[in-house]
C-alpha cells in the first residue's frame, strides 16, 4: 500500500511539473501556474502528515524544512520552485522504497519458501518406516515421526539422518553455495533444500520448534521493511533546523525580500538526510541476510559497525562445540582401526553425544561396522554388546589394566581432552581421546575483525581455565575470563561494555543474559539455543563465526556509505543555502540544485546494495575447488598420522619382528601417499595460494615445512635400510624413535597451519561484502 502511494505521488508531482512546463512554453502562463500550484499542494499534504508523525513521537526533524519550503514557496508566488521541490520530496521517497523493497527481497525470501506440508510415512508392523507416505501439514509433525523428504523438497523441521548419506543445500540459511554432505545420524535443519537422493527423517521436533520457524521469527522481527535506523537527520535536526531558519530570516531581514528566505529554505530541504543513510543501511541488512547473517533491525547492525571489544564465549563458538575424536591409543596387542571399529560398532545405537563423535570418526577412516546386538546403555558407566563373537564395552575403564589406563588418563589431562576406554572380552583393549577442536575459520576471523576495527578480544567462558587459555594462546586473545557462572559472565560484558561499544558472541542457553548486556548481542543460530537467538540483536544462521565478519563488513561499509552521503548532500546543501542568502540563486534554479543534490546523494547511498571489498579475500572458482580437495586429502591422511606416535611409543618394548612390519607400513604411508600429496600442494596449490595472498613469501615457510617433512622421511628410510640390514639395534632405536615423533609433531603443525591459513579460504572469503 506504501509502495503505491509513493507511486501514486511521483506521478502527480511529475505530471504537475511537466504539464505546467508545457502549458509555459506553450503560452499558457495561467495554466502552467495552476498546474505547478497544484503540483505543490500534493506533495504539502504528506510533507505536512510526516511532521505531524515525527512531533508525535516527540521530535522535530528536519522535516519541517520541506513543509516551510513548499509553504513558502506558494506565498511568494515561486510556483515552479514549489513544483520542483514536490517532485523532489516524491522521487526522493521512490528510491527509499526501491531499497527497502530491495533490502527486504532477501528476508522475505526466506518465510515465503517456508515448507507448508511434509511427508509422513503412516507406520506399521515393521516400524514408524513401514506403511505408506502420507502428505500433512508441517503443523500436524510432531518429535519423533518418520519423515520423507524426496530430492529437491525443502526439509520441514529438524531432525536426524536415518541412514546413508543426503546431500544437502544450505544456501537459504548459511549464504554457503556449495552442497554439503550430511550421514546417518547427523543433524539436519528445517529450510535447507535435498539437493541428492530422497532420504528418511527422524523428526526431532515440532515446525514451531525447528530452525526454520526461528528464521522466519527474526526476518519478522527485523526493521528493513519500515525504519531501518534513527534516521541521521533527526540526530543533526537540532543543529541544522535552526541554523537554516537563522539563515533565511537574516537573508530576509537584510535584503527585504522574503524571496530570499524561501530560497534559502529550497535548497536546504534535506532529502539527503531524511532518506539517503536509511536506504545504505537498509541495503547493508540486505546484503548481511545474503550472508545467512539477520539483524533485528538497522539499529543493531550500524551499532556493529563501530564496535571495537569483542566478548567471546569458547563453547560452540570459538570452538565446534562437539568433542571429536583427536587420537586412538590401543593397549598393547591391540590395533588403532580395531578398537575404533568396535567402539563405533556398539555406540551406533547410543545417542550419546561422545557415541556420535565415534560412529563419525569411524565413518571418517572408512571403516567397516559390525551389526551389534543385545546392546544396553548404562548412565554413567557407558554402553555394552556383542559384535560379533566379541564383548564390546565402551565407557569407562574397567581396571584391567590399571598402571597402562593411568598412564593414559595422565596423557589426556595434559592434552585437555576426554577418555572413552573400549573393552573387549573383559580386558582393556584401548582408549579413545576426544576433545572440543578449535574452529578452522577461528584464527582468520579474529584477524578479520580486527582490521575490521576491533581492538580488543576477550574469552568469557565457563570452563576450566587451562582448557580456556590453551585455546586462547592458538587464538592471539586479549584476555580470558574462565570458570565464570552466567552472573558472572553479565558483570564482565558490563564492565567491557563500559569501556567501549562492546558485541558478545555466545550460542547457549546460559550465553543469553550476557547477550543484552553487551551494545550488540550476536547469538551462533545454526546450533544455538532459542534462548540466546532471542535475546540476542543479531544471529548468525550458519554454524561458522566467520559470519561475524562478513556481517562487521556490511556493517562498517553501510554506515560509511549512509555518513558520507549525509554529509555530502548536507555539505552541498549549506553552500547552496549560503549562495541562496546573498541573492545569487532564486528559488526556481535553488530547487534544481537541490533536487541534482538530492539524486546523486541517493545513488550514492543505494552503492551499499552491491558487494564492497571487505577483509575477506576474494578467490576464483578453480582455486576455491583445489583448496577444498586439498582439503579433503587432509581429512583422509590425518587418521594414518597417529600410526607414527604409537610406532615410536612402541620401540623398545616390542620384538623387532612386531616393530619393523609396522616401520615399513609407516614408510609406505609416508611415500606412496603422503609425500606426493605435498609435493603436489607445493607445485599446484602453493603458486595460487601466493597469487591470492600477495606473493610467494606468504608461503616460503610452508614450503620450509616440506622440506624438512622430506628430510624426515628420508631419514626414517635410511634407519629401516639399515634395519633391514643388521636388525633393529638398540643404539639406534632413540634416534628412530626422535625421528617420528618429529615426523607426528611436524606433519600436524603443517596440516593445521595449512587449515587455518589456506584452506579456511574457500570456506567463506569469496562471499565479500
Amino acid at each position: 500500500m506504501k509502495d503505491r502511494w509513493t507511486t501514486v505521488l511521483l506521478v502527480l508531482t511529475a505530471g504537475a511539473l511537466l504539464g505546467g512546463g508545457a502549458a509555459y512554453l506553450l503560452g499558457a502562463v495561467g495554466v502552467a501556474h495552476a498546474l505547478w500550484i497544484a503540483g505543490t499542494a500534493v506533495a504539502l499534504v504528506p510533507a505536512v502528515w510526516w511532521v505531524v508523525e515525527a512531533v508525535r513521537e516527540g521530535r522535530l526533524g528536519v522535516d519541517a524544512i520541506a513543509v516551510l519550503a513548499l509553504g513558502g514557496s506558494l506565498a511568494v508566488g515561486e510556483y515552479f520552485a514549489g513544483a520542483v521541490i514536490g517532485v523532489m520530496l516524491a522521487s526522493g521517497r521512490a528510491l527509499e522504497d526501491y531499497a527497502l523493497r530491495r533490502a527486504r527481497r532477501d528476508l522475505t525470501a526466506l518465510y515465503e519458501r517456508a515448507p507448508r506440508t511434509a511427508r509422513r510415512y503412516r507406520g506399521g508392523p515393521g516400524g514408524p518406516f513401514d506403511g505408506g507416505v502420507e502428505t500433512v501439514p508441517v503443523d500436524a509433525v510432531r518429535r519423533g515421526d518418520a519423515l520423507l523428504v524426496p530430492a529437491g523438497e525443502i526439509v520441514p523441521v529438524d531432525g536426524v539422518i536415518r541412514e546413508g548419506t543426503a546431500l544437502l543445500d544450505e544456501s537459504a540459511l548459511t549464504g554457503e553455495s556449495v552442497p554439503v554432505e550430511r550421514g546417518a545420524g547427523e543433524s539436519v535443519r528445517s529450510g535447507v533444500v535435498n539437493a541428492g537422493r530422497p532420504f528418511d527423517l527422524v523428526a526431532t521436533g515440532t515446525a514451531e520448534e525447528s530452525t526454520y520457524a526461528g528464521v522466519v521469527r527474526l526476518a519478522r522481527e527485523t526493521a528493513a521493511g519500515s525504519a531501518p535506523v534513527v534516521r541521521l537527520a533527526d540526530r543533526y535536526a537540532a543543529i541544522f533546523l535552526p541554523a537554516t531558519l537563522l539563515l533565511a530570516g537574516a537573508a530576509w531581514l537584510w535584503s527585504g525580500e522574503a524571496v530570499r528566505a524561501v530560497a534559502v529554505l529550497v535548497v536546504a530541504t534535506p532529502c539527503p538526510l531524511l532518506l539517503a543513510a536509511p536506504a545504505a543501511i537498509a541495503a547493508g541488512l540486505s546484503r548481511a541476510a545474503r550472508h545467512g547473517v539477520i539483524a533485528k533491525g538497522g539499529g543493531a547492525l550500524e551499532t556493529l559497525g563501530h564496535a571495537r571489544t569483542l566478548v567471546l564465549d569458547k563453547t560452540g563458538t570459538l570452538t565446534t562445540g562437539h568433542p571429536q575424536v583427536v587420537e586412538v591409543v590401543p593397549a598393547p596387542g591391540h590395533d588403532p582401526d580395531e578398537v575404533l571399529a568396535l567402539a563405533a560398532a556398539v555406540d551406533q545405537v547410543s545417542s550419546h553425544v561422545l557415541a556420535h563423535a565415534i560412529v563419525r570418526a569411524a565413518a571418517e577412516r572408512g571403516l567397516a561396522l559390525g551389526r551389534p546386538y543385545g546392546v544396553h546403555e548404562e548412565a554413567g558407566l557407558g554402553t555394552e554388546g556383542m559384535v560379533g563373537e566379541h564383548a564390546v564395552r565402551v565407557g569407562k575403564a574397567l581396571g584391567t589394566r590399571p598402571g597402562w589406563e593411568r598412564a593414559q588418563r595422565s596423557r589426556a589431562a595434559l592434552d585437555g581432552a576426554m577418555t572413552v576406554f573400549v573393552a573387549v572380552d573383559g580386558d582393556t583393549a584401548g582408549v579413545i581421546l576426544l576433545r572440543d577442536t578449535v574452529r578452522p575459520d577461528a584464527p582468520r576471523t579474529l584477524r578479520r575483525l580486527r582490521r575490521a576495527g576491533i581492538e580488543r578480544v576477550v574469552m568469557l567462558t565457563g570452563d576450566r581455565a587451562d582448557v580456556a587459555e590453551s585455546v586462547a594462546t592458538v587464538l592471539n586473545i586479549d584476555r580470558v575470563l574462565a570458570e565464570r557462572p552466567p552472573a558472572e559472565k553479565v558483570e564482565a560484558v558490563r564492565e567491557e561494555a563500559a569501556r567501549a561499544v562492546t558485541v558478545m558472541v555466545g550460542d547457549g542457553i546460559n550465553d543469553a543474559p550476557a547477550l543484552t548486556a553487551a551494545q550488540v548481542g550476536v547469538a551462533m543460530g545454526a546450533r544455538g539455543a532459542a534462548a540466546s537467538s532471542q535475546a540476542a540483536d543479531i544471529v548468525l544462521m550458519g554454524d561458522r563465526i566467520d559470519h561475524l565478519a562478513d556481517a562487521m563488513d556490511v556493517a562498517r561499509r553501510s554506515r560509511r556509505i549512509a555518513v558520507q552521503s549525509a554529509a555530502a548532500g548536507m555539505a552541498l546543501s549549506v553552500a547552496a543555502m549560503i549562495v541562496a542568502a546573498a541573492g545569487l540563486l532564486p528559488p526556481a534554479a535553488g530547487a534544481l540544485v537541490q533536487e541534482a543534490i538530492d539524486v546523486a546523494v541517493i545513488l550514492n547511498a543505494l552503492r551499499a546494495l552491491r558487494p564492497g571489498r571487505g577483509t575477506g579475500t576474494p578467490i576464483d572458482e578453480p582455486t576455491e575447488r583445489m583448496l577444498r580437495a586439498f582439503e579433503e586429502e587432509h581429512r583422509e591422511l590425518r587418521p594414518p598420522l597417529e600410526t607414527l606416535r604409537e610406532v615410536a611409543d612402541r620401540l623398545g618394548g616390542d620384538p623387532p619382528e612386531v616393530v619393523l612390519p609396522r616401520l615399513r607400513r609407516v614408510h609406505r604411508f609416508l611415500t606412496e601417499e603422503l609425500l606426493p600429496h605435498e609435493r603436489d600442494e607445493e607445485r599446484r596449490l602453493y603458486p595460487a595460494v601466493g597469487r591470492l595472498l600477495g606473493g610467494s613469501e606468504v608461503t616460503a615457510t610452508m614450503s620450509r615445512a616440506h622440506a624438512e617433512i622430506e628430510r624426515l622421511v628420508a631419514r626414517l628410510g635410511r634407519h629401516l635400510a639399515l634395519a633391514e640390514e643388521t636388525g633393529l639395534r638398540p643404539d639406534r632405536i632413540d634416534d628412530l624413535r626422535a625421528c617420528l615423533y618429529g615426523l607426528h609433531a611436524v606433519l600436524n603443525l603443517h596440516f593445521t597451519q595449512e587449515e587455518e591459513a589456506y584452506f579456511s579460504l574457500a570456506r567463506h572469503d569469496r562471499f565479500v561484502s
